[in-house]
């Protein structure tokens, strides 16, 4: 059978491409099968083989055989912070080169959490990834994963689940010091959702980092949102207070921030940090002082653990990110930042 024939003729058989090239039928299903057992060198005499003779795995025979699908159920909310997407973005882009593939549940404002969590058990996903700022209820999620292997990336309060983060205290920790080295001493703080896992540990290591420095707490304000709108709303609470510095538990509350605090005439006065470092934090209108999440190392690392043989007992793996230090906490003030289009 030559190339020219197989391209016109029905599709190849993954037998065909065996007794063609001189391999066994099972050496052509370990070369699609991610983690499988086989050398570097047949697994590219293979995959060669297959581009030039138009072979294409069968995936629902596939399934049949191994009992995989290969598919991923990621369960998502809150997208209307910027940094879910581009996490998202990043994610699927990993679970592809791994040669898997993601359905989504997303849980939009106002739809019923547990009508998701049941969805997930009727679909034949092998893995559950669960990127939710929602307060997930912990019996109902232990439910909805049961008999797959789960992850919880970047939430956390679940101790039933494996779970990748970024270390949320030692980044908060990190922007208090550097608005102490600043000489910044009176700190307001607006919130997101007060009682996520994310949320506390935030606060927590937020107001424990002022206590040690003996910086003062002048007040909190949340509207339990992470947007845009929430940040600016929350802004106009604190401004009355004077304090010299606020801080924000993402990046989309800071740029609400930002435009209230240039529009109030306080840009001088008022220094601002963010965290996540979405792209919009880096634009000249903004120029936001914020803690950068190490996005690529968390999938990375997600991806390393669902591929794995096993991964143990549930475990948090926190890895570390980076303070990115701009223009809204200079000493002098960032009234000269140009505005925003």
């Amino acid at each position: 059978m030559s190339k020219t024939e197989t391209a016109t003729a029905r599709p190849l058989t993954s037998r065909q491409l065996a007794a063609l090239i001189g391999v066994s039928q099972s050496a052509i299903s370990r070369a699609f099968t991610p983690g499988s057992s086989i050398s570097s060198d047949l697994r590219s005499k293979i995959l060669m083989a297959a581009r030039d003779y138009g072979y294409r795995p069968n995936a629902i025979a596939s399934m049949l055989t191994t009992r995989r699908t290969n598919i991923v159920g990621v369960v998502v909310s809150d997208m209307q912070n910027p940094f879910y997407p581009a996490l998202l973005a990043q994610l699927t882009q990993g679970l592809q080169a791994a040669g898997l593939q993601s359905l989504f549940f997303n849980i939009s404002p106002g739809a019923s959490i547990e009508d998701q969590l049941h969805a997930i058990r009727t679909y034949n996903v092998d893995a559950v990834v669960i990127i939710s700022a929602t307060v997930l209820n912990e019996r109902m999620l232990t439910w909805a994963t049961e008999g797959r292997r789960s992850i919880l990336l970047n939430r956390l309060g679940h101790e039933d689940i494996t779970t990748v983060c970024c270390d949320n205290t030692l980044g908060f920790r990190s922007l208090v010091d550097h608005l102490f080295e600043t000489g910044r001493r009176r700190i307001g703080y607006v919130a997101g959702f007060t009682t996520s896992g994310v949320g506390l540990v935030r606060y927590s290591a937020f107001t424990t980092r002022l206590a040690e420095l003996g910086m003062r707490l002048v007040g909190t304000s949340t509207r339990q949102a992470y947007t845009h709108e929430a940040g600016r709303l929350s802004t106009l609470d604190l401004i009355p207070l004077e304090p010299d510095a606020i801080v924000y538990a993402s990046d989309i509350l800071a740029l609400g921030g930002i435009e209230t605090i240039r529009m109030a005439g306080r840009a001088k006065d008022i220094a601002v940090t963010g965290f996540d470092d979405i792209p919009m934090a880096s634009w000249p209108g903004y120029s936001l002082t914020t803690y950068r999440q190490p996005v690529r190392e968390i999938v990375d690392r997600t991806v390393e653990l669902l591929l794995a043989t096993d991964i143990g007992p549930p475990q948090r793996h926190t890895l570390q990110g980076e303070l990115m230090i701009r223009a809204t906490t200079d000493p002098a003030g960032w009234a000269d930042v140009p505005p925003s289009a």
